[in-house]
């Protein structure tokens, strides 16, 4: 290997010797869930004590997985740390809430147990309200490194950036894609391969809306794709399997391809808007 090269890539580990490896921040992200959710624990916590020290234990990790990734100077990794702990109440109820969402949504699910612990759509789920939190307090890199490991394990892409209201349910979930200004309501349930995208724009125009807005109490079944940031699918509205939506629908709409039959016994499938 030519020396010049290695010397490069040598310089490139020295500029990132705090750097903290993926791992660090995927076990903090899970340890993290241990802590809200006994089922993701490793062990139960049986005294307070160890409780609490494991929350302590969180703080610093935090603290620690913070350097150099931070959006501004002014910005303190002990504030950050502190904002994001005395958030983590609501962050709880939140996730509580989107429990109850599948749980209830899903004739599947027996227990509410069983939704924590093996359901991807609410590791994604989880995944993403960490990591949005920790964007909102300032924190860059990190929170992208959280849902695109919980991509890995769901095959549930939610860029943290992105949006999302209470009680929100994935169901099945494989393919699921919400870009990056994805508006979503409350109340909101999707199946697996939908896909709330981005009509193609420049790189220049990145940070305008190019996401659509699902209102509250919206249906999105499997392979529905919705693009664009001027589209918005109203409330109350069931959008069918593989509906491909690029204009907005009024509220109370049920959106869906119909197979009629044509000259030859073939089937030409045909979007029907009605309320």
């Amino acid at each position: 290997m030519d020396k010049a090269f290695i010397q490069k890539i040598y310089h490139s580990h020295q500029q990132c010797t705090k750097c903290p490896p993926t791992t660090v921040i995927h076990a903090f992200f899970n340890d993290l869930l241990g802590v809200l959710f006994p089922d993701f624990a490793n062990q139960p916590l049986d005294a307070i004590e160890v409780f609490e020290n494991r929350i302590e234990g969180l703080k610093v990790e935090l603290k620690r997985i913070l350097f150099n990734n931070l959006v501004s100077a002014e910005t303190e990794a002990d504030e950050v740390v502190k904002g994001f702990f005395d958030e983590a109440p609501q962050l709880y109820d939140k996730l509580q809430n989107d429990i109850t969402a599948t749980f209830e949504g899903d004739p599947a699910a027996k227990t509410r147990e069983e939704v924590i612990r093996s359901y991807p759509g609410f590791y994604a789920i989880a995944a993403y309200r960490v990591a949005h939190l920790l964007l909102g307090l300032g924190v860059r890199n990190i929170p992208r490194i959280i849902t695109e490991h919980a991509h890995s394990k769901s095959g549930i892409d939610i860029h943290p950036h992105a949006s999302i209201g209470e009680y929100f349910c994935i169901d099945h979930g494989t393919g699921v894609v919400i870009g990056e200004t994805t508006v979503i309501g409350d109340h909101v349930k999707i199946y697996q391969g939908v896909t709330l995208g981005a009509l193609s724009v420049n790189k220049e125009d990145a940070k305008i809306k190019r996401h659509p807005t699902i209102e509250d109490h919206v249906v999105l079944y499997a392979g529905a794709t919705i693009l664009g940031g001027n589209t918005i699918v109203g409330k109350n509205s069931i959008i069918g399997g593989n509906v491909w939506l690029t204009k907005s629908v009024p509220p109370d709409s049920k959106v869906y391809y119909q197979a009629q039959m044509h000259s030859g016994d073939s089937e030409k499938p045909d979007l029907i808007i009605y309320k």
